[in-house]
C-alpha cells in the first residue's frame, strides 16, 4: 500500500529514537523509518560514553557547572539542571533495556573522565559505547510487538496542515512522505505524532567523524515545515581524528586524554598549556582551535596524541577498538604517538524545542543531535550528547502519549505526485555539488571564520541551491538527491547563523570579531522556518 497509518512515526534509529520508541510503544503503534540499515546511526560510532553523576565524590552542582562553563554563556540553566538530575534514572533505564556498561571488580560503574569534566562521570563500554547501546536497544525494540522498522526508507518531507491540507490556524505535522529506496516508490505515512531523531549533519564538511547518514535531514525537513532552528553556527570539531590515508576519519576518543594523553607537536613539544589551564583536557572548542592554530603556524599536517606513558595491556583493555585500529595501521599506542587532526563532529544547534522536546509545529518532536534544547549552548561538553538523547527521549514519549488515547482521526492528505519528473540521467550533478559544498564549508565556515569567508560561502550556496532546486523538481527523487537537497539547505542555515553572530563565542570563532560580546549576542541565533 502507498498509504501507511501509525500512531507515532519516528525518523531515525539512534539512542534517542529507539529509547523514545520503547516508551511510546506502551500506548500505541510505533513505526521507525531509517534510510540505511537500522544500525547505521551516529550513536553506533560514539566511543566515549554517557555522562552522569554516579559517584560519591561527584555532584549535580559540579556537572551543571562544567556544562555551563563549556557552553560559553548560551546554555539554558534550567535545561542543564533538568538533564543532569534526570541522568542517573536514564542510565538505569538503559541498563534495564540490556545495555552493559563497564564495571570495576566490585561491580561499580567504571567511570571515565573527558575534556571539560572536573570529575570522573562517563559511563562506557570499552571504547565502543555507542555500539553497545545500539545493540541493546535494537534487541529491546525487536522484542516489542508495537514497534516496526522500515529500513532503507528515506523521509522526503513532513506533511503539515498548512502545506498539504491548506488549513489555517496553528501548523500541525500529520506524517511524512517517505521514499522506499529499494522499491523506488513513495509512501504517504500518516501519524498522530512525528518524532525527528535523525542525528546531525557532519557530512556538510569535508572532514568529519560522522557516518555517511549524517546529512542534516531532520533540520532541513523541520525548517521546510515551519519549525524554528537555532545556533547552527556552533558546529563542534572533534580535536582528535586519526590522521592516516587509510583511516577514513576514524575518531580517537577524548577519553584517551582523560587517561592522561598529551597533545604534542611533531617535534614532541607539549603545546596545550599555552592555551588553557586544563592543558590537553581543555574543552573541545579550545583544543580544536589550538590545534588548528598550531598547524597553520608550523605548516605541519597533524599533531600527535601521546599515550606512551601507559602500558599496552591497559590500552588494549580500556581502548580495544582504537588500539586494534591503530595497530592495523602500524601505530602501537604504547610506544608510538598517534597522529591526529580536528574533524567536524557534532551539531550543537538544531531544531528549537521546549523541555518536552516539542517544536513550534504541533505534533512534531525533535530529540537527540537534531534538536536545540538549550543543554549545549555554544559548545557541547563531552558525552553530554548521549545523556541528552536519553533524557529528552523519555520526556518526549511522556508528552506524546498523553493525547494518543483519544485517537483523533488521521486527516486525508494527498499521496505523492511525481508529475512529469524524469528518471535521473546526470548523476555528476549530485556528486559535483556535494563535493563543492563540503569543500567551501570546510575552507570558509570551519574552525576559524571571517566575514569575507562567510560572504564567499553564501554566494556559493545561493548558486548551488538554485541548481539543486531545479534538478529536484525535474527528476524523480533518489536517496542521493534527497541528501544533497538537505545538505545544501543546512549549509545555508549554518552560514546564515554564522553571519548574524558578530562575536567569537564557543565553537564560533571569527577573526573579524575575536572577542565575546555578551551585551549584544548573549542569546540564541534563531531562524524562522519556511
Amino acid at each position: 500500500m502507498s498509504v501507511v497509518d501509525v500512531d507515532v512515526l519516528v525518523v531515525g534509529s539512534g539512542i534517542s529514537g529507539l529509547s523514545f520508541a520503547l516508551d511510546a510503544a506502551t500506548a500505541g503503534a510505533v513505526l521507525i523509518v531509517t534510510k540505511r540499515e537500522r544500525t547505521e546511526a551516529n550513536t553506533r560510532y560514539a566511543q566515549g560514553g554517557v555522562s552522569s553523576v554516579l559517584s560519591a565524590d561527584d555532584s549535580f552542582e559540579e556537572h551543571v557547572r562544567d556544562t555551563l562553563v563549556a557552553g560559553a554563556g548560551l546554555c539554558k540553566p534550567p535545561v542543564v539542571q533538568l538533564c543532569v538530575e534526570e541522568g542517573p534514572a536514564c542510565v538505569e533505564r538503559l541498563v534495564s533495556w540490556g545495555v552493559h556498561f563497564d564495571r570495576d571488580g566490585e561491580g561499580h560503574f567504571d567511570l571515565g573522565r573527558e575534556g571539560g569534566h572536573s570529575r570522573r562521570r562517563v559511563l562506557h563500554a570499552g571504547d565502543i559505547t555507542g555500539h553497545e547501546i545500539e545493540r541493546a536497544l535494537l534487541a529491546a525494540c525487536d522484542a516489542h510487538p508495537n514497534i516496526r522498522f522500515l529500513e532503507h526508507h528515506h523521509a522526503i518531507d513532513l506533511l503539515t496542515t498548512a502545506k498539504h491540507l491548506r488549513r489555517g490556524g496553528p501548523v500541525r505535522c500529520v506524517g511524512a512522505y517517505v521514499l522506499d529506496v529499494v522499491g523506488r516508490r513513495v509512501l504517504t505515512v500518516r501519524a498522530r505524532r512525528v518524532v525527528l531523531a535523525t542525528g546531525g549533519a557532519g557530512k556538510v564538511y569535508r572532514y568529519t567523524t560522522n557516518p555517511d547518514v549524517a546529512t542534516g535531514d531532520g533540520v532541513a525537513m523541520a525548517y521546510r515545515a515551519g519549525a524554528r532552528v537555532a545556533n547552527l553556527e556552533f558546529f563542534q570539531f572533534h580535536p582528535t581524528c586519526l590522521y592516516h590515508p587509510q583511516a577514513n576519519s576514524f575518531l580517537i576518543s577524548e577519553a584517551l586524554r582523560g587517561e592522561g594523553g598529551v597533545l604534542r607537536l611533531r617535534d614532541g613539544t607539549s603545546f596545550m598549556e599555552a592555551y588553557h589551564g586544563m592543558g590537553s583536557l581543555a574543552p573541545r572548542d579550545i583544543v580544536a582551535r589550538a590545534i588548528d592554530n598550531e598547524l597553520k603556524r608550523t605548516g605541519d599536517t597533524h599533531v600527535q596524541l601521546d599515550m606512551t606513558h601507559l602500558s599496552a595491556e591497559f590500552l588494549r583493555e580500556r581502548f580495544p577498538n582504537i588500539y586494534e585500529r591503530c595497530a592495523s595501521l602500524g601505530i602501537h599506542m604504547e610506544r608510538d604517538p598517534i597522529p591526529v587532526v580536528p574533524a567536524a563532529h557534532y551539531m550543537c544547534g538544531g531544531v528549537v524545542t521546549d523541555t518536552w522536546a516539542r517544536t513550534h509545529v504541533e505534533g512534531l518532536y525533535a530529540i537527540g543531535e537534531v534538536a536545540c534544547t538549550g543543554l549545549h549552548g555554544a559548545n557541547r561538553l563531552a558525552s553530554n550528547s548521549l545523556l541528552e538523547g536519553a533524557v529528552f527521549a523519555r520526556r518526549a514519549a511522556e508528552d506524546a502519549v498523553r493525547g494518543l488515547g483519544a485517537r483523533e482521526p488521521l486527516p486525508d492528505v494527498p499521496t505523492w505526485d511525481a508529475g512529469d519528473a524524469r528518471e535521473p540521467d546526470e548523476g555528476v550533478v549530485i556528486t559535483q555539488n556535494w563535493r563543492e559544498i563540503r569543500e567551501f564549508m570546510w575552507n570558509y565556515v570551519g574552525i576559524v571564520r571571517s566575514d569575507r569567508r562567510l560572504d564567499r560561502a553564501k554566494h556559493r550556496i545561493d548558486l548551488l541551491r538554485e541548481e539543486i532546486h531545479e534538478y529536484y523538481w525535474n527528476y524523480r527523487v533518489t536517496s542521493d538527491l534527497l541528501e544533497l537537497r538537505n545538505l545544501a539547505l543546512v549549509a545555508e542555515l549554518i552560514v546564515r547563523c554564522a553571519r548574524l553572530r558578530k562575536e567569537s563565542r564557543g565553537l564560533h570563532y571569527t577573526t573579524d570579531y575575536p572577542e565575546r560580546a555578551d551585551g549584544r549576542f548573549g542569546t540564541d541565533t534563531v531562524l524562522e522556518g519556511l
